[in-house]
């Protein structure tokens, strides 16, 4: 099975829980800025929302993917606020015609004074729970 772990992180949050992700698939994880996937028949992409949406470089990597290379999406996402990247990513992926997962993985993000250390141990252990989960 080919699997690959593209995330986008702007304070390292999300860029911890695509390196536990891809630890865990036995894969590396490379930031998007690397350009589009490979051919995959799961492709982790992660994100966080900044000031209520996702980043545009979020969205032109998506822009980028090959619907005919990338069989399924899984998403995760961290944020200081409540809201989720997965209901931004999936409408857009699926704007494409690329399958997403409704499983998805969310857990807060150190920002400033909010949510010190986030993500954490707990967090990361349940990332690889979540990712092995996702593969067997």
């Amino acid at each position: 099975m080919m699997i690959q772990v593209r995330y986008f992180s702007k304070g390292g949050n999300t860029k911890k829980l695509a390196d536990c992700i891809a630890r865990t698939a036995g894969v590396q994880a490379q930031p998007i800025r690397n350009g589009a996937s490979d051919q995959a028949d799961i492709l982790f992409l992660g994100a966080s929302v900044y000031w209520g949406g996702i980043d545009s470089q979020v969205k032109e990597y998506i822009k980028q993917l090959d619907p005919k290379k990338i069989r399924k999406v899984v998403v995760f996402s961290t944020s200081a606020l409540a809201q989720r990247a997965f209901p931004n990513i999936r409408k857009r992926l699926e704007k494409r015609g690329i399958p997403v997962a409704e499983e998805n993985f969310y857990c807060r993000g150190e920002f400033t004074a909010l949510h010190k250390g986030r993500p954490n141990a707990d967090d990361l252990k349940a990332a690889g729970k979540f990712t092995r989960d996702i593969l067997h």
